[in-house]
């Protein structure tokens, strides 16, 4: 579907993860049982419903091929569409870029975004 994938997180969890070399789902992910990403054009929608306020996020750009093999699926959700689900850890070597997003309320994403 695509080679890039996104998934936004915290500072502070971005830093855990390159200290452990994993990212640790977040409270929705554990619920949920699989890594909530996105792709580029659901990003928007994904920082509105999910991320309106807050403050100190990141957007890691994550590869497709660096994920674990077959853990990636693509499911339906939000008005039908597919998005990347990831069913398993989140390695740090998976992710080529990050990206602060400083104010979610103006939905600002960075450059190429």
């Amino acid at each position: 579907m695509t080679d890039t994938i996104y998934k936004i997180c915290s500072r502070d969890a971005l830093r855990d993860a390159e200290a452990c070399g994993e990212l640790r789902p977040s409270a929705d992910d554990a619920r949920d049982g699989y890594i909530h990403l996105s792709t580029a054009g659901q990003l928007r929608g994904t920082l509105e419903r999910h991320f309106r306020g807050q403050r100190s996020l990141v957007l890691l750009s994550v590869s497709v091929d660096r994920l674990p093999e077959q853990a990636l699926r693509w499911e339906p959700a939000r008005d039908g569409q597919l998005f990347p689900h990831l069913y398993a850890a989140l390695p740090v070597s998976a992710i080529v870029r990050t990206a602060e997003i400083d104010d979610v309320e103006p939905r600002q994403l960075p450059a190429g975004f």
